[in-house]
């Protein structure tokens, strides 16, 4: 299958919340990859999901304005309108030893928050197992 994106998606595991009809509306979703410029989000159902909505990543302290690309049954790709309002992406080329331990400490905040999630997740398959 040939990439038609402009740069790579890393993937990922990420609770993420969409809110639309003026924020009366919003349903749950995991983001599975991300990059700059989109992500591919796995949710219940895609048949309700309009065009344009708002995704809220908690772990990453992020709101996008996504704009539908594609649906599947269980997934859908999105793009984001303000790529350009990224400062993780400006400063991804950035290797000044700050912009360097910045990154790293993100990271590591993203990694507690994975694990957590993980355990968590562990937790709520062993209550169902007993």
């Amino acid at each position: 299958m040939s990439e038609l994106r402009r740069e790579t998606r890393l993937r990922t595991f990420l609770k993420g919340r969409i809110v639309f009809n003026n924020g009366n509306s919003s349903m749950d979703c995991l983001v599975r990859d991300i990059s700059a410029s989109g992500a591919r989000l796995m949710l219940s159902q895609t048949a309700t999901l309009p065009d344009g909505f708002d995704l809220i990543i908690p772990a990453k302290d992020r709101t996008h304005k996504a704009t539908l690309r594609w649906r599947k049954a269980d997934s859908v790709g999105v793009t984001f309108a303000d790529e350009a309002a990224h400062p993780a992406a400006a400063s991804a080329s950035d290797t000044t030893p700050a912009a360097l331990l910045a990154r790293i400490r993100e990271l590591e905040a993203e990694n507690a928050s994975l694990r957590r999630q993980l355990q968590e997740a562990e937790a709520v398959l062993l209550d169902r197992s007993l």
